[in-house]
């Protein structure tokens, strides 16, 4: 089968889509099926995988997004070219997936992967919060109806959909995480590698540091718990743009040595960093499958998370980790538990090891594939002859 992933981003950004779409692409092409991302960026750009079809677009400052409404005509004929397409992102790929694909009956599928309603709170806060609630109702319904296929990584993401006006069939369908570099044992980091003072309990945290990511909460509870138990530490491995900020906020409440940023990290080496690390801890409620938390879970360490779609999901409370409303004394006296009751952890590490399994990348592959398979079936493509009188109409007014 001819497979096209369409994307706004994709490498060298990285992010859970990102990730997604490069794991389930191998698992294909090992599979014998032909895999092609379209996507934008810098037609330049070397990649490490082939087959990712970069259009050109306007570069959006730093945030690494390129802007475009079209993909140039041989780009077009190619994915004109596939047996069904894959689109991750609403506003552009999937649009262009409508466009581009519905003329020649090529089944698309839609994977809502962000809680884009909390994003536009994040980095949009002068929008009024039912302003963007508003939007989506409108766009979301809509684009759901022209798929043939809607997936929601998780149900508590099928529910904000609904609540979203959204009437469309959705599958809820787990993104998948290849396990084995995670399952694998590794050599501990020492602390002070780390930028971390030699203590006792290290807290981790994985991903971007963005607005969404809550991390200035995160920090806070830290605080609370390091009062009381001064050799706890905290690990933010990622790099983003409220990196200058937290580390303001560190030096001024007077973790420094306690909390430890590592920039960007090779992701072959993430496994290492989590060894090092006694339990993963996150603030975030814009997750809606979040793929760091499973690898923590398959590196054996239990998790702390706020009870929200995607998060409470994953993570069983009191079994594989610890589940805590949205308000940071209970977040912070979670963590405390987490941080003291040492038997209690070494439990939910074994837990948390043994759920992961059920997000391994082999299973949540061949479940798509599934759906895939059935998709192409039933929708037959039409004749070549319909096909090239449709591209010449495309051609003469684009």
């Amino acid at each position: 089968m001819r497979i096209g992933m369409m994307a706004d981003l994709y490498k060298p950004h990285m992010s859970g889509v990102t990730n997604f779409i490069a794991l389930n692409k191998r698992m294909m092409e090992q599979a014998g099926h032909n895999v092609y991302v379209f996507t934008f960026g810098d037609p330049d750009f070397v990649d490490d995988e082939p087959n990712v079809i970069r259009s050109p677009g306007i570069p959006l400052a730093e945030t690494g997004a390129y802007l475009s409404l079209s993909y140039p005509k041989r780009t077009r004929r190619l994915l004109q070219s596939m047996d069904l397409v894959h689109a991750h992102h609403p506003f552009l790929s999937a649009r262009l997936a409508i466009r581009y694909c519905r003329p020649f009956n090529i089944p698309v599928v839609f994977t809502n992967h962000t809680r884009y309603d909390l994003y536009a709170q994040a980095y949009l806060p002068a929008l009024p919060d039912q302003v963007g609630t508003a939007v989506l109702q409108a766009y979301m319904p809509w684009l759901c109806r022209e798929m043939d296929l809607v997936i929601a990584p998780s149900a508590g993401l099928e529910r904000v959909l609904v609540g979203l006006g959204v009437q469309s069939p959705i599958v809820v369908l787990p993104n998948g995480v290849d396990l084995a570099p995670f399952r694998q044992a590794h050599e501990p980091l020492s602390p002070e590698s780390l930028g971390l003072m030699p203590g006792g309990v290290i807290l981790i945290y994985v991903g971007r540091l963005s607005p969404e990511k809550n991390l200035a909460f995160l920090v806070r509870a830290f605080g609370g718990v390091a009062a009381a138990y001064p050799e706890t530490r905290l690990l933010l491995v990622g790099e983003g743009p409220e990196r200058d900020n937290l580390e303001d906020q560190v030096s001024r409440s007077g973790l420094r040595g306690r909390v430890g940023f590592t920039g960007l990290v090779e992701y072959a080496d993430l496994p290492a960093y989590l060894a090092t690390a006694d339990a993963f801890v996150t603030a975030s409620v814009t997750e809606v499958h979040p793929l760091s938390v499973i690898e923590a879970m398959a590196s054996g360490l239990p998790v702390l998370g706020i009870a929200s779609p995607g998060i409470e999901d994953t993570i069983e409370d009191g079994l594989t980790g610890y589940l805590s409303p949205d308000d940071l004394p209970a977040f912070t006296a979670k963590m405390t538990r987490l941080v003291t009751e040492r038997e209690r952890r070494v439990e939910m590490s074994q837990r948390a090891r043994q759920a992961s399994e059920a997000y391994a990348i082999e299973r949540t592959s061949a479940r798509l594939m599934e759906h895939y398979d059935k998709l192409a079936i039933e929708r037959p493509r039409r004749e070549r002859r319909a096909r090239l009188l449709w591209e010449r109409v495309v051609d003469r007014w684009t």
